[in-house]
């Protein structure tokens, strides 16, 4: 009788756990989703009002107000081959990149002091803070400054969230990578929608802050953090350090109630791992470099006049089918696995060489030509992005060097944006001299 009773345990017990660890893993999979659509949203929503901000406040607006359609098709103020702005787009992409340069090449060394808790209370905070003041600017170099509050949120928690993944199962990274390329695709198609629906940029910018309250609830509310999280605690000296809970691993290891600091590495352990993390992170800053080569600098050049849709509205659709090829190819982890990062800087090399001939000697003869470059530009750029990172976290043996890692290897998209912003200004310049 007493075995049977047993039996009777165990056959009600499976069942309820099951379902518990499914709910678990699906629950942290759509928090890293939401997570990462949330946190590139500003991002990309400034990358793609780049050119309303530059062309409206340039011209002298006090506002971000909406601009009725102009009557020539070309910007009057140059007499350039191109319609260009007075000012590149690539000087809204260095304020949107270069606090995040400065986050992720330092933040590695001392990141860990800080709870993630609060890290995404930061985030939360400078996204909000940069919604509104681009909405409410009175001239580009306000402008500019609200672009960088969202460049401090993308890029601390695009290091903090790749990091937090450590902690989950290795499927969050995909959950991350495609949210981030769902922002992309999201915030792109929700901008040219809303402008163009009738909008202003300064009420499409308002609409936006309900962002930041959806990356709060799916911190705090969605996702499922583990005990092992590093948390701040207090300790006998009265002071607050990060520690995390250790579980034993055996079940005949005695349980530990106590909490003991996490073991840090130390500085020389954190310089092997960036030295091992080379051989993915030239790579993936190559990609980068490329492709946003070819959104900043020649994105406003490849000017269609004869078809029916406004420079600005070109340059919209351009930034929108770019970002669908990222959505695609971020998401695409549980289908296509790639090792060879480098192929895919070699094939975006080759795309950047191609237009940048197209914008210098004009032979390309239709808009639509351009469309499909641009969306096979943001399938390599996707897979450069979701497969470094998942092969840096296979490639890691412990979790403290996966947590590492992490965020030490995010500087690499970065860092080619950044050297792309610098070069597409002069570039940019150059081109817009032609007569």
């Amino acid at each position: 009788m007493d075995t049977d009773s047993d039996n009777e345990g165990e056959l009600h017990r499976v069942p309820i756990q099951e379902p518990s660890e499914r709910v678990t893993k699906w629950r942290n999979l759509t928090g890293f989703w939401i997570l990462g659509l949330c946190n590139n949203f500003a991002y990309v929503i400034m990358l793609s009002a780049a050119h309303d901000i530059l062309s409206k406040q340039g011209a002298g607006s006090n506002s971000t107000q909406p601009t009725p359609a102009p009557v020539p098709t070309r910007n009057s103020s140059n007499s350039s081959r191109y319609d260009c702005n007075s000012l590149s787009t690539a000087a809204v992409l260095l304020a949107d990149i270069l606090p995040t340069l400065v986050i992720k090449f330092t933040a590695p060394f001392y990141i860990h002091l800080i709870p993630y808790g609060f890290r995404v209370l930061i985030c939360i905070f400078t996204a909000a803070a940069s919604f509104l003041i681009v909405s409410f600017s009175t001239g580009v170099w306000m402008s500019l400054f609200g672009v960088v509050f969202a460049s401090i949120s993308s890029g601390l928690g695009e290091l903090s969230f790749l990091s937090l993944t450590a902690f989950f199962d290795s499927s969050v990274i995909g959950g991350w990578s495609s949210g981030t390329g769902g922002a992309g695709i999201f915030g792109a198609l929700s901008y040219s929608a809303l402008t163009q629906g009738g909008l202003s940029p300064r009420d499409t910018l308002l609409v936006m802050l309900i962002v930041p309250a959806l990356m709060m609830a799916s911190y705090f509310c969605l996702l499922v953090r583990p005990p092992s999280l590093p948390q701040w605690k207090k300790k006998d000296d009265g002071y607050f350090r990060s520690s995390e809970v250790r579980r034993p691993l055996l079940e005949d290891e005695e349980p530990n109630n106590d909490v003991r600091e996490a073991v840090d590495l130390s500085f020389t352990e954190k310089l092997s791992i960036i030295r091992g993390l080379l051989k993915f992170i030239v790579p993936l800053a190559v990609v980068y470099f490329a492709e946003y080569f070819i959104n900043q600098c020649l994105f406003e050049l490849l000017y269609f006049p004869q078809v029916p849709l406004r420079h600005s509205e070109q340059y919209r659709w351009y930034q929108t089918l770019y970002q669908a090829g990222v959505f695609v190819s971020r998401s695409s982890l549980m289908c296509v696995q790639i090792r060879r990062i480098w192929l895919l800087a070699l094939l975006q090399c080759v795309n950047m060489v191609f237009l940048l001939f197209a914008v210098y000697y004009q032979f390309i003869p239709s808009v639509y030509i351009v469309f499909i470059i641009i969306f096979y530009e943001g399938l390599l750029g996707g897979a450069g992005y979701v497969n470094t990172f998942n092969n840096i976290s296979r490639e890691q043996s412990t979790k403290d060097r996966r947590e590492f890692a992490m965020g030490a290897a995010s500087v690499a998209d970065t860092l080619g944006i950044a050297l792309s912003g610098a070069i597409s200004i002069p570039v940019h310049n150059y081109l817009c001299q032609l007569p």
